[in-house]
């Protein structure tokens, strides 16, 4: 039991916080997050952020840790989970490791070892300045292999890409992992294309109402350049280009619609290459597979 983890993962908008505090509550678990953008302060209704009320009394942790001023990386979520989880394990409890972003997850359970070139922040400046088609030819051209493997709509992680081939003048290697330190129980929750495309245009509708232009306001008079929030993509990728009066409001409903539905099939790409993954259809089939993952 000490060292058994479960992980709930799956596109944005598919029902994991739902899922996550019902098997919490059930087998006395608390929650670790595994989402790059939940963990900024103040980037609460954009990113989906559970409240204090949904929580339901299940601890959580690895929301609100980093400022959106300063860059949060996979190195430094790592090594906070792994903190969380540990001290989720010394209470008895079960850790549950639960969000969208498969590189935060595979970090954790797989011992990724992220490759140590320091930030050339002129360099970031210089290849944030062109466009992600640029970023990705030059990718190419420089590291062919990892450019077959990147997500190519990434404009962040062609950037570290670029800077490491840059700096290193080789490949970038290859991802190493240390021996896991855990036995792992992977649930996916799995969507009818139809269904998920009318569950993002739902949620999507909620966000509009419960103010997600005022929150990108607050964030812009907190200090945030245009530029900054631009880079976090999605909902406030659109609605900082529409309060700059970049596009009208129609377009940017349309097109974070169109954008969110994208970002899900990267995901759903993501998550395919994992074999470990059961696809569960219900909170019943994962309630049979958690109780027994935790007898054995």
């Amino acid at each position: 039991m000490k060292n058994k983890i479960i992980v709930i993962l799956g596109p944005t908008a598919s029902g994991k916080t739902d899922l996550s505090i019902k098997l919490a509550k059930k087998f006395n678990g608390e929650i670790v997050s595994a989402d790059s953008r939940q963990v900024y302060r103040g980037m609460d209704i954009g990113t989906g952020k559970i409240t204090k009320k949904e929580m339901q009394g299940i601890p959580h942790y690895l929301l609100n840790v980093a400022s959106p001023k300063r860059k949060f990386t996979v190195a430094q979520y790592k090594k906070l989970a792994l903190r969380a989880i540990k001290k989720i394990q010394n209470k008895n409890k079960i850790p549950f490791l639960v969000g969208g972003t498969g590189f935060y997850i595979q970090a954790v359970i797989d011992g990724i070892i992220i490759p140590q070139v320091k930030p050339d922040w002129k360099l970031r400046s210089e290849l944030q300045k062109q466009e992600t088609k640029i970023l990705f030819e030059k990718l190419r051209k420089l590291d062919p292999q990892r450019a077959k493997t990147i997500d190519k709509e990434n404009k962040r992680r062609l950037i570290r890409a670029l800077e490491i081939v840059i700096k290193t003048g080789k490949p970038v290697p290859q991802l190493k992992k240390e021996s896991s330190k855990f036995e792992v129980l992977m649930l996916g929750i799995k969507r009818k294309p139809a269904e998920l495309q009318k569950r993002i245009r739902k949620r999507l509708k909620k966000r509009l109402k419960q103010k997600m232009l005022a929150e990108v306001k607050k964030l812009k008079k907190s200090g945030l350049s245009w530029k900054r929030l631009e880079e976090f993509g999605l909902e406030y990728r659109y609605v900082a280009q529409y309060l700059q009066n970049k596009i009208n409001y129609q377009d940017m409903v349309e097109k974070l619609q169109k954008e969110i539905e994208h970002y899900a099939k990267r995901q759903m790409t993501w998550f395919k290459k994992d074999k470990r993954i059961h696809w569960i259809k219900n909170s019943r089939q994962a309630e049979i597979l958690v109780r027994k993952f935790l007898l054995c």
